[in-house]
């Protein structure tokens, strides 16, 4: 595999885009465990975000009834579309998936599930899995490489060090899983952090009942603004809520949540609570 993705570098003078922060997985024990992660059927549909030049589509052609390969490379194409000759199941859009339109490819789908794979590029991970996550439902299963760093947010519990708006806002979303961890040994070429897969299972319902989701989220992203900062004085000095002082003080009071407290003191529950409240 490894030898394969070299020949097709070199065949089409690929030069490796460090702004696109393109790492090429050349390890197909990974792959295959990564493919497994995702559990799927002959009937799904998967979306896989930046397959560049096709290693684990081959794989996930042989399982799902029908891939989308989004790719933003245009220079990528010929060697993604030589690799997957053969396989009629594949559709390569090259697009940015932060400019798709989830809903037109939600369209794609006939049957089984639609789920989402990738080795996200780590510079713009976050943005990518959180337009997956708000704006398109019909989505049960991500798959995702990503920083190890990142993946230990999302699956952080309130009081810990990588607890943070990270963390609320992809729980509220679904429940997140660490898959296993992958040596940089296993990219072309090694990036220089190690990875990791996690896999996020979506929320049939919200774990939270929300008067104003918007205001939950406001309320979560000022709580962690000034991590240092009480959470009185975090969201007083946010000013996003038109409340003095001592008014955040009563509310937090009859919440039975102690203003001296920090945000990363609270779960997802308390926030909802939290913000419900500014409503009252």
């Amino acid at each position: 595999m490894a030898e394969n993705t070299r020949n097709l570098i070199q065949k089409y003078n690929v030069r490796l885009t460090k702004s696109l922060g393109q790492n090429f997985l050349t390890d197909n024990n990974i792959v295959k465990k990564i493919v497994d992660t995702a559990e799927l059927t002959d009937s799904d549909t998967v979306i896989e975000i930046g397959p560049g030049v096709g290693s684990m589509t081959v794989e996930l052609a042989r399982q799902a009834k029908k891939v989308i390969a989004v790719e933003i490379d245009k220079r990528l194409i010929p060697a993604l579309s030589e690799n997957l000759d053969g396989f009629q199941n594949v559709q390569i859009i090259n697009m940015d998936i932060m400019d798709a339109d989830l809903k037109e490819l939600q369209k794609e789908v006939q049957t089984g599930e639609l789920k989402v794979v990738a080795n996200l590029p780590y510079y713009i991970t976050t943005p990518i899995i959180m337009k997956l996550l708000e704006e398109d439902d019909s989505i049960s299963l991500m798959v995702f490489m990503v920083q190890k760093e990142v993946a230990q947010r999302m699956v952080a519990r309130p009081g810990g060090k990588d607890y943070g708006a990270l963390s609320v806002a992809v729980q509220y979303y679904s429940k997140p899983e660490i898959a296993f961890d992958v040596s940089p040994h296993c990219f072309i070429p090694q990036p220089d952090v190690d990875s990791t897969v996690i896999k996020l299972k979506r929320n049939e319902t919200p774990p939270v009942k929300l008067l104003d989701k918007k205001l939950f989220f406001k309320t979560v992203k000022a709580s962690f603004g000034q991590r240092r900062k009480t959470l009185v004085n975090a969201l007083y000095n946010s000013g996003i809520f038109h409340k003095t002082k001592e008014e955040i003080k009563e509310i937090l009071m009859s919440l039975g949540i102690d203003e001296n407290i920090r945000g990363e003191a609270l779960s997802i529950d308390q926030f909802a609570e939290l913000s419900n409240a500014f409503l009252k």
